[in-house]
């Protein structure tokens, strides 16, 4: 839905929302950077999401709903199936005799409004609204989903046949079963369930008296149901023949891969298979293949730490490192990161473990040590490709770090990832890796470290901090450094202390039951500048690289928190969860 720039000006201006310099100044980035001029405002904090889309219903003259907090009877919610209203971004909200109120992202997709009249046969009225509303709307048909996702799992894990181990006939029986159509159902719905549920792994855990399913839905686990244990062998069967797996194998571990698609959504699951005493344990990872690519502010980047990241992508050689634990989104940064320098003037070439999503244009390739395709026999290999930009899933060994430093120094843009706890760690671990100090100082560029922290729901609680609070931060964290940050970004007045400041924490409901909705990544940005190079070529310590760094003006991963916590994104308590752990 587009309104022309000089008259969504006009508007923003008579609204007193933004002044003229701060829209000339966000056009000039849209413009220089191919983005919409909306997308600039809001991610440089202008305008919030919420004032745009209202101005711009006000401006094209179409009613505005908010229905963040609005329960939508089922029958009408139904009207418009699932699938349609999550990859249309359209609600059925209000139902008055032959007229159906829709909410939608873009009440001039002229296309979908009218699949609906002829789907429904309604007269079909288009009103605007935010992508909260439409979460919210999604969020309470995954609730009907739930309900009727439980009752048939549970009711086909009854007709599932207790299968005898013997070595001879077992393949053949668990084959068989694998085949039939309870066990098919229950793995296929499982799936589904979880995707709707947004969940990156599916557990399927045996205990001694029965199964247990859980789910990892933000970077926590939790329970989504538990089935009779005679399901196991079953259920077991049939994720071993969707992803080539030895049936009659119990003693070893296994990993494989499969695919699901439906019109809705196109996975890759990855599967790790693991003997256990009460029988084998399944993990599977859920790789959305149509999933689109983060840009870097979506992401949480913003200000100098943002401006550090952007200056180092456009440099055309030298070496860019994320780095955190695992499942910190390190390849997520990286897939962001690529999508900037994705050009078809560039040739891109990456080696990964595994390809978590396909990029156009991107030369993907996946390791297999089975065959000897290692991250760095990988690497060799695509040097030898004309690539101007490397992406290396992990440097894990010395022979990886040793040639993805070379091709840096070569006249390549490598980027790559490494677990280490802060931005400063990763120069003393690459030293470790036997990599030369004088030639890191040479190619390393930036060392971006993140965490990824869950996000507040909509609706959450303020609170100020008590002083014992305040004194138990003291035990983790400067205080005094987390004040003044505060004070820099605006968030606090010249005189405040930091029981002055309004922080917010989650305030679970009926929508939002852990309070939480969506994770968000907290960063440091370290950018070798002379100065650093310099300690670097003397093979200084982390915590001198990191004081230096921090006179330089580094914001550390904890501050990044406080701004974000303070801004009522997340909480402290997230914070202190994912940087403390």
């Amino acid at each position: 839905m587009q309104v022309e720039p000089k008259r969504l000006k006009a508007f923003l201006l008579d609204a007193g929302l933004v002044e003229e310099k701060q829209f000339d100044k966000a056009l000039k980035k849209a413009q220089k950077t191919g983005k919409r001029v909306e997308d600039v405002l809001i991610s440089e904090g202008l305008v919030s999401q919420e004032e745009l889309i209202r101005l711009k219903a006000y401006i094209l003259g179409i009613p505005f709903v908010n229905l963040e907090k609005e329960k939508i009877p089922p029958e009408v919610l139904k009207i418009i199936p699932e699938p349609i209203a999550r990859s249309h971004n359209i609600i059925a909200f209000r139902k008055k005799g032959k007229d159906l109120e829709v909410a939608m992202l873009d009440p001039e997709d002229l296309r979908t409004i009218e699949f609906i009249r002829k789907k429904a046969n309604l007269r079909i009225l288009p009103r605007l609204t935010n992508p909260a509303s439409i979460k919210n709307a999604l969020r309470q048909y995954q609730k009907t989903l739930e309900a009727e996702f439980g009752e048939l799992i549970k009711k086909e894990a009854g007709g599932i046949k207790v299968i005898k181990e013997k070595p001879l006939e077992e393949e053949k029986e668990l084959k068989k079963v694998a085949e039939e159509l309870p066990v098919i159902r229950i793995v296929d719905t499982l799936i589904r369930h979880a995707i709707l549920q947004r969940a990156s792994d599916i557990h399927i855990e045996p205990t001694e008296k029965e199964v247990l399913v859980r789910y990892r839905i933000d970077g926590i686990l939790r329970e989504a149901m538990t089935l009779p244990k005679k399901a196991a062998s079953g259920i077991v069967a049939r994720i071993k023949v969707l992803s080539n797996l030895k049936l009659d194998e119990h003693r070893l571990p296994q990993d494989g891969r499969f695919k699901v698609e439906s019109e809705d959504y196109k996975y890759s699951i990855r599967v790790s298979i693991l003997p256990t005493i009460n029988g084998e344990k399944v993990v599977m990872r859920l790789l959305s293949e149509t999933a689109k690519a983060y840009t870097l502010e979506e992401l949480g980047l913003r200000g100098e730490a943002l401006e550090k990241v952007q200056r180092a992508l456009r440099k055309p050689v030298g070496m860019i490192l994320v780095t955190g634990p695992t499942g910190s989104g390190k390849t997520t940064t990286l897939y962001a990161m690529m999508e900037i320098l994705n050009t078809p003037e560039v040739n891109i070439s990456t080696i990964e473990d595994p390809v978590e999503y396909r990029m156009p244009r991107v030369n993907q390739t996946q390791v297999n040590p089975k065959i000897g395709l290692t991250f760095a026999s990988g690497l060799r290999s695509l040097l030898r490709q004309d690539p101007d930009i490397l992406m290396v899933g992990e440097i894990r060994d010395s022979e990886t770090a040793s040639l993805a430093i070379n091709a840096a120094l070569t006249g390549h843009l490598v980027l790559s990832t490494l677990h280490t706890t802060n931005a400063a760690g990763a120069i003393p671990r690459l030293i470790d890796m036997k990599a030369e100090p004088f030639l890191i100082s040479s190619t390393l560029n930036i060392v971006l470290a993140q965490r990824l922290v869950r996000r507040l729901c909509e609706e959450k609680q303020s609170y100020t901090l008590k002083k014992s609070e305040i004194k138990s931060l003291e035990k983790y964290c400067d205080t005094s450094m987390i004040l003044k940050v505060l004070k820099e970004e605006g968030l606090a007045r010249p005189k405040d202390t930091l029981a002055d400041i309004t922080f917010f924490r989650p305030k679970p409901s009926k929508d939002c039951p852990d309070g939480y909705s969506g994770r968000i990544g907290i960063f440091e940005v370290l950018a070798v500048s002379e100065s650093i190079k310099e300690l670097i070529n003397k093979s200084a310590t982390a915590d001198e690289i990191q004081a230096q760094a921090r006179k330089e003006g580094m914001r550390t991963m904890i501050e990044d928190g406080f701004i974000k916590a303070a801004q009522g994104i997340t909480s402290i308590e997230e914070v202190l969860r994912v940087i403390i752990e």
